[in-house]
C-alpha cells in the first residue's frame, strides 16, 4: 500500500504531512454532466423554474462546497482557496456540462476542491429540477487537469 499516500506502511489511514513541502501555485479543473430530458434542460438553460435560476444556485452551492471540502473528505487538508470558478455549457440538448477550476498557493493540491464543486453543483441542479424530471442522471465526473506541486502538471487524455 506504499503507493497510496493516505495509508502508512501497515495499511492504517493517515493524513499526509505536507508541512515540509514548499508553497507553489496550484490549479485543478474538473468536469461533470447532468443529463435530463430536453424540455427539462431547456428550463435549466432558460432560467424558467419556480425555484429560480438553476445554474446560479448550483454555482453558489459548488463554490460553498469547494470551500468545505476539507470537512467533507476525511483525509483532505482544509485549504484557503484563492479562487473557484464554475461554468455551465450545454453539451447537447440533454446534457449540461459543469466545469470547475480551483486555484491557490499551498503545499497540497486542489483536485478534490474542483471535483467537490462539480459534484455538488450537479446535485443542486438535480435537487432544483427533480420535481419535473426524476430520471435525470449525473456523471461522469472527472479531473481534467492539475498544475503545480511535486508531481507537476497533468492533463486528461480526452478533454
Amino acid at each position: 500500500m506504499t503507493d497510496l499516500t493516505h495509508f502508512d506502511s501497515e495499511g492504517r489511514s493517515r493524513m499526509v504531512n505536507v508541512g515540509g513541502k514548499p508553497l507553489t501555485e496550484r490549479t485543478a479543473t474538473a468536469e461533470g454532466f447532468v443529463v435530463a430530458r430536453p424540455e427539462t434542460m431547456a428550463r435549466i438553460v432558460g432560467g424558467g423554474t419556480a425555484k429560480g435560476d438553476v445554474r446560479e444556485v448550483a454555482r453558489l452551492a459548488g463554490i460553498m462546497a469547494a470551500k468545505k471540502t476539507g470537512e467533507l473528505i476525511p483525509l483532505c487538508h482544509p485549504l484557503g482557496l484563492d479562487a473557484i470558478e464554475i461554468d455551465f455549457s450545454l453539451a447537447s440538448p440533454t446534457q449540461l456540462r459543469i466545469v470547475a477550476t480551483a486555484s491557490l498557493t499551498a503545499r497540497t493540491g486542489v483536485e478534490m476542491e474542483a471535483l467537490t464543486a462539480v459534484s455538488i453543483a450537479a446535485l443542486t441542479v438535480y435537487d432544483m429540477c427533480k420535481s419535473a424530471d426524476k430520471g435525470m442522471t449525473i456523471g461522469p465526473i472527472r479531473l481534467l487537469s492539475k498544475t503545480g506541486g511535486k508531481s507537476g502538471d497533468w492533463h486528461a487524455d480526452h478533454e
